[in-house]
C-alpha cells in the first residue's frame, strides 16, 4: 500500500484527487494540506510514502515545503503536481529534490505511473519534460561555465544518460553488462560530484550544465 499526502490550496482539487486515487486498491489517501507548513506537520505525523506537492500556495509555497523536507524527512518522495508549465518552476522544483513534474491535466495512467516510480525511489518524466529540461541547457550552460567544472567519468554519462532516458537501475545494469549495485555506486559517485540526493535533481542540474546529450 502506498500512502499518499495532497498539498494543494484549492479544496476541489483535493478533492477530486481524493476520488481519482482512490480508484487504485494499491493506493492510500492518508491526508490533505492546504499550504507548506500544513504540509510538513502533516508528514511527520503520517510518514506519508509520496507527496503530491503544489508549487504555488499561500504561507509557504511548494518549492521551500519541498526542499525542507528533503532536510528533515527525506525518505519522503515528492512529485509536483501544478497547473504552471513554467521551465524555471520545473527545474527548481526537480533540483530541490522532487521525482517528478505533472501538469494538473495529465491523464490517470501517467499520474498512477508517476506515483507508483516514486514510491519505488525511482524519477519519471514525461518525455516532454524531459525534452524541456535538455532543452533549457542551451539558455543556462553558458552561465555555468563559469563555475567549478564537474568531471564525471565515461561510465558516469553512460548511467545518467541512461536514467535520463527513464531506465530503472535493473535496466541500466542490463544495457550496459554491469551489476545492479554497480549502477547504485556510479549514481551515488554522481550525486556527490552534482551536489544532489535524487535522479530528477541529477539529471536537471547535469541539462543545465550541458552534460546530458538530446534524446
Amino acid at each position: 500500500m502506498i500512502k499518499i499526502l495532497v498539498a494543494d490550496d484549492h479544496l476541489i482539487i483535493r478533492q477530486g484527487l481524493r476520488l481519482i486515487l482512490e480508484t487504485e486498491s494499491d493506493f492510500e489517501l492518508v491526508g490533505e494540506a492546504s499550504d507548506g507548513n500544513e504540509a510538513l506537520s502533516l508528514c511527520k505525523k503520517l510518514k506519508p510514502d509520496v507527496v503530491l506537492m503544489d508549487l504555488r500556495m499561500p504561507n509557504m509555497d511548494g518549492l521551500t515545503a519541498i526542499e525542507k523536507l528533503r532536510v528533515e524527512q527525506p525518505e519522503i518522495a515528492v512529485v509536483i503536481l501544478t497547473t504552471f508549465n513554467e521551465d524555471d518552476l520545473m527545474l527548481r522544483g526537480l533540483q530541490a529534490g522532487a521525482r517528478g513534474y505533472l501538469l494538473k491535466d495529465t491523464d490517470r495512467s501517467t499520474l498512477f505511473d508517476t506515483i507508483r516510480a516514486a514510491a519505488r525511489g525511482e524519477t519519471l518524466l514525461k518525455p516532454e519534460i524531459m525534452a524541456r529540461v535538455l532543452a533549457h541547457k542551451n539558455v543556462s550552460t553558458i552561465e555555468s561555465k563559469s563555475n567549478e567544472a564537474i568531471n564525471l567519468t565515461d561510465r558516469e554519462l553512460e548511467v545518467l544518460e541512461a536514467v535520463a532516458r527513464g531506465e530503472r537501475s535493473k535496466e541500466v545494469a542490463t544495457h550496459l553488462g554491469i551489476s545492479e549495485r554497480t549502477v547504485k555506486a556510479h549514481l551515488a559517485s554522481i550525486y556527490n560530484k552534482l551536489g544532489v540526493d535524487s535522479r530528477a535533481a541529477a539529471i536537471a542540474v547535469a541539462a543545465q550544465r550541458g552534460l546530458l546529450k538530446d534524446h
